[in-house]
């Protein structure tokens, strides 16, 4: 039985792997992009549009299949992957450059003195209860209250004053103190962008009142611009 005429007629369905253009395409593999710079054909993009689109598609991606194959390959848990070679493209940053964040005032100190923090480990060991426990945060502030059970008492202060409340008062003033300087540094963070080219802000030089004082002022103002209708 002779099939050549079929075997004619199955390969005459598929077109070749090999393409020929006048200008060679440049590939950047490690986008998987092909870019082509040969001229369009402006007759038959007109006459038929989707048939010659279509064929510059199917062109074009053979041709960059065909230089995916020739990368090297290696073998891994997913099968046999292609290594893809460094990106020749520069592309656009898709979201604009983060604002470079506004330093505390100990971040300024710090820098100034020329201090760096040291990283201390969270888990520490307790030779009491023989068995790492945290620094702080979660199980770290647990105590099972002993560690203040006898307490000196100044020579200074009344005898009969309560030392256990007032360490706890004392405890709730570093609480206050440290939470009224995080609002503060929130508040020259805030203002930051709007008072450029100074140092170290001191209590007199910082415009937080200020600031608050026109915004509260231009609300009226807004207000009465705009009368109510009743």
């Amino acid at each position: 039985m002779d099939v050549t005429e079929v075997l004619a007629a199955h390969q005459a369905q598929f077109k070749p792997i090999t393409v020929d253009k006048l200008v060679p395409l440049e590939f950047d593999l490690n986008l998987l992009a092909g870019f082509d710079s040969n001229p369009i054909d402006e007759n038959r993009l007109t006459s038929e549009k989707n048939k010659y689109l279509t064929e510059l598609i199917r062109d074009n991606t053979q041709l960059l299949i065909n230089e995916i194959f020739k990368l090297p390959v290696k073998s891994t848990d997913m099968g046999i992957v292609a290594e893809l070679p460094a990106r020749t493209t520069p592309l656009p940053r898709e979201k604009a450059l983060p604002k470079e964040k506004a330093m505390t005032r100990w971040e300024k100190f710090a820098k100034i003195k020329g201090i760096q923090n040291t990283k201390r480990e969270r888990m520490v060991w307790d030779d009491d209860r023989q068995e790492y426990k945290a620094r702080y945060g979660y199980s770290g502030g647990a105590k099972d209250g002993n560690e203040d059970w006898l307490m000196e008492v100044p020579d200074n202060t009344d005898p009969m004053a309560d030392q256990y409340e007032k360490k706890r008062e004392e405890k709730k003033a570093r609480t206050d103190k440290n939470a009224k300087r995080q609002k503060r540094n929130q508040e020259e963070a805030a203002v930051a962008p709007l008072v450029s080219g100074q140092g170290l802000m001191s209590k007199s030089s910082i415009p937080v009142k200020e600031f608050k004082q026109k915004s509260k002022n231009a609300v009226p103002k807004k207000l009465s611009k705009k009368p109510i209708k009743r």
